[in-house]
């Protein structure tokens, strides 16, 4: 579905009103007192926390670490897949969050300024509220589109927008659709366009593969045996010390704490840093060592029904691996014949759920030894770690450049290079090995990998 929209209408669309204390491009508030776990928050956290010097500047570009792999190459076409930005609870949490909320209000005991602080917090949260899109992830995607145009200002342009050579793909979820008009604000603000239409595509398609592969959505994410590990780890010596430990805080018997109240607890002082910009009394009830324990709880989750737990898991994004590197050999062919490049750039926003199989698939953030309830203590170095992989607003771009006739490829995480697993060797300090290397090998995957064949439920031998 297609649809279009005059620049004019997105401008007055609510969600783009200006906060008063807001700066043109900043944050919601002035930089908060920071608690020290926010960089624990797994898919909860704040794009910041990933890149920090950004705390300073919002605009900032850290163009020490993203280069042109050399001064003879051009970039011809990028691709950007973009998680939505900074969202309210769902119902699901909000549920949660609530009845933790109702036990220490009614429960709790201790003079604790934090505690006092918690006492007369409000619960604010309401089941409407359900994952929409906040101001905070407004910002986060109309500050990334002007990052990306100071990092690639050949392609994310004003001259290629106007020209309709910079394509837009959405899920059809409010919050991915309303940072992707967030995302066309942002750049329709640099550069003082008004009054015109840009279009956007809903693609469910793609953007939501997951939940059209039948094999996933039965033996994974209905299927409660898939989450074994993870349900171990929440009986675990590890989660059970955690929980001891906010029901001392709280002075409330060991029963009272389950490892959903010690999930909600976190998740509340998550979303106030993420959405208030607030160091949120809630945050007094951890300390690292509990929060590092959490954060491997999602991690499991994640890696179990997102990750490499599962095969069918990153298989689901097969539909959205083909479609990018169609437009990436559609760029290069173009390039080859000798004519100009069609789109020069796509931004397509979906999910983490959209964006870590397809990371998975293509053998990123890959441990030796996959996560699992009893290794928590030695995979205290893990690659696949969300924190710093899946913040609000995660990015995979990749940048194709024409270097003298010959074709490479950029990977970048968040603003920052990532190496193709398997090509070290040959991709240089940039990361930009050839293009036609990169394809040599996913190739098996090029040539099978087909969606609809492996999201069948039983499929064909």
């Amino acid at each position: 579905m297609l649809l279009t929209i005059p620049l004019k209408v997105i401008i007055a669309h609510f969600f783009f009103s200006y906060i008063s204390c807001c700066s043109l491009w900043g944050d919601v508030l002035t930089t908060p007192d920071i608690p020290a776990i926010a960089k624990y928050f797994t898919t909860k956290g704040r794009y910041e926390e990933v890149n920090p010097y950004l705390i300073d500047d919002i605009l900032a570009v850290n163009k020490s670490l993203v280069k042109s792999p050399s001064a003879e190459c051009r970039e011809i076409h990028l691709t950007a897949i973009i998680r939505h930005g900074s969202r309210y609870p769902t119902t699901k949490n909000i549920k949660k969050m609530r009845e933790f909320h109702n036990l220490v209000v009614q429960k709790a005991s201790g003079e604790e300024s934090w505690l006092r602080e918690i006492r007369q917090w409000k619960m604010w949260y309401t089941d409407e509220m359900d994952g929409r899109l906040v101001q905070k992830g407004v910002l986060d995607h109309r500050n990334l589109a002007v990052r990306l145009s100071k990092l690639f200002p050949s392609l994310v342009s004003k001259e290629k927008l106007q020209d309709g050579h910079i394509k837009f793909m959405t899920s059809s979820k409010h919050r991915c659709v309303n940072s992707t008009l967030s995302f066309q604000r942002g750049l329709a603000k640099l550069w003082d366009i008004e009054d015109e239409e840009i279009d956007y595509e809903v693609n469910d398609a793609l953007m939501r593969f997951f939940d059209h592969c039948t094999r996933f959505v039965e033996t994974v994410d209905k299927n409660q045996s898939a989450m074994a590990e993870l349900d171990k780890f929440k009986s675990s010596a590890e989660m059970r010390r955690v929980q001891e430990k906010i029901a001392d805080r709280l002075l409330v018997p060991y029963s009272h704490i389950t490892s959903d109240m010690a999930e909600a607890a976190f998740h509340l002082c998550a979303y106030e840093l993420a959405i208030k910009t607030i160091n949120s009394p809630w945050c007094q009830l951890f300390d690292e060592a509990d929060a590092l324990v959490l954060e491997y709880a999602n991690d499991l989750k994640q890696f179990w029904k997102r990750g490499y737990g599962h095969d069918i898991n990153s298989k689901s994004s097969c539909i959205l691996f083909h479609d990018v590197f169609s437009r990436l050999d559609r760029a290069a062919n173009e390039i080859r014949s000798g004519s100009n490049v069609t789109e020069a750039a796509t931004i397509q926003v979906g999910h983490a759920d959209t964006l870590l199989p397809l990371l998975t698939l293509l053998g990123f953030f890959k441990d030796s030894v996959p996560l699992t309830s009893n290794n928590y203590v030695t995979q205290g170095q893990r690659a696949f770690r969300t924190s710093r992989m899946m913040p609000y607003a995660a990015n995979l771009v990749l940048v194709l450049y024409d270097c003298s006739g010959n074709l490479r490829l950029q990977a970048l995480l968040n603003e920052r290079p990532l190496a193709f697993p398997g090509l070290a060797a040959t991709q240089g300090e940039e990361g930009a090995p050839l293009y036609q290397d990169v394809r040599d090998h996913y190739g098996e995957l090029l040539q099978g990998c087909d969606f609809e064949k492996e999201c069948q439920l039983f499929p064909s031998k």
